[in-house]
């Protein structure tokens, strides 16, 4: 007889008494259980996770988020006091590392009030020690816990993680994507009855894509609520991740564990599920709100506006040899274009206040400070 972990078990008798369950619930539940969640029960940042993300991989990375930050502050008319806000912040390294850039600049470094949105208590327990010597921290369920007020909101590789719903082309319509229990195993299936009226929710190009065609989508409730504190409130975000600049068909719910890629429907709870970010659906919700969008621009060229070549030359030149090659193929990773480079495939969006009208990396507009860094 097959024996089954208990997040499994709850899976299958939840599946067993309710029947087949969106993708969306899938992914929810195995990322975000308050048992068995993968991101509740894991630690999947660095070598010894199951990924490596833009901040552990390199400094450099965090330390010019953190002067992008100042010169939004510069662009707010830099009030007295402004939220340094991260969605999903893994272990607290990039805000680490865009702390200790911006001892530089007392003004603004004394200005933040910090407050992190982190869901996980293993992962806020790791936030406290990496962040033990930094500002006051305070930490938070959702956005719309944190007071009100003027805010700096960076996400990276936040948006990926929201639960996805797939939905996929048939000769009667779109019917959304489940999860079924097949005999031994998870499976996919299709909803019995077409989604009334989703066509009109579809691109007009992708409306006419073939029968098994498959078109992912988000709630908006997340960037609709963030757009919306930036323009009741002021300020500005910074949304990096990996995802397309277009809202175009195709499957990308994928599994990430030993940093190999892995069956999402094998073994749940134990492997990061995620899906590509739809850049223009969430450029599209913000405006909707009344909040200004800037780029998205590919990771590699924003990196490199800001001055990331300057700032390794910089490093390598007070490093050994040993250490000047590990920062050379970090800024290869962060901003180039081959298979295991995030330059191409990670994009990055800017939304803001409707009074900021350019910011840093997503405009002609040089950050103050960061070609000296």
């Amino acid at each position: 007889m097959t024996s089954y972990s208990p997040f499994e078990t709850y899976l299958r008798n939840l599946i067993a008494t309710a029947g087949p369950m969106p993708v969306s619930r899938y992914m929810e539940l195995c990322l975000s259980h308050p048992e068995y969640g993968y991101y509740v029960t894991h630690d999947p940042f660095g070598r010894e996770g199951d990924f490596i993300t833009a901040p552990e991989i390199s400094q450099m990375f965090g330390e010019l988020i953190g002067l992008w930050s100042a010169s939004v502050w510069n662009m707010m008319g830099m009030p007295e006091k402004v939220q340094l806000i991260e969605l999903g912040p893994g272990r607290g390294t990039m805000m680490a590392d865009a702390l200790r850039a911006l001892r530089i600049l007392p003004a603004f470094y004394n200005a933040i009030e910090i407050h992190l949105v982190e869901h996980s208590p293993a992962l806020r327990a790791i936030q406290r020690d990496t962040l033990a010597d930094s500002r006051p921290v305070q930490w938070h369920q959702r956005l719309d816990d944190i007071p009100p007020g003027p805010a700096i909101i960076l996400a990276n590789e936040y948006f990926d993680a929201l639960p996805v719903h797939q939905m996929v082309k048939t000769s009667y319509g779109w019917h959304e994507r489940m999860v079924d229990v097949d005999d031994d195993t998870f499976s996919f299936v299709l909803a019995k009855e077409p989604t009334k009226g989703f066509d009109i929710s579809v691109p007009p190009h992708v409306r006419a894509a073939p029968v098994g065609t498959i078109f992912e989508w988000r709630p908006t409730s997340e960037i609709m609520m963030l757009a919306r504190r930036l323009r009741d409130h002021g300020g500005a975000s910074l949304i990096i991740d990996y995802g397309h600049l277009r809202s175009d068909a195709g499957d990308t719910f994928q599994a990430i564990a030993k940093h190999a890629f892995a069956d999402p429907l094998k073994a749940p709870g134990t492997a990061d599920i995620t899906a590509h970010v739809d850049f223009q659906a969430l450029a599209q919700a913000a405006q909707d709100i009344g909040a200004r969008t800037h780029g998205p621009v590919e990771q590699g060229t924003f990196l490199k506006t800001l001055g990331i070549d300057t700032r390794a030359q910089t490093l390598i030149k007070h490093s050994d040899p040993q250490g000047a090659e590990v920062i050379a193929s970090a800024l290869t990773r962060l901003t180039g274009t081959g298979p295991k480079a995030m330059g191409s495939l990670f994009k990055v969006l800017g939304i803001s206040h409707p009074s900021i009208d350019a910011l840093a990396g997503l405009s002609d507009q040089p950050p103050m400070g960061m070609a000296a860094q």
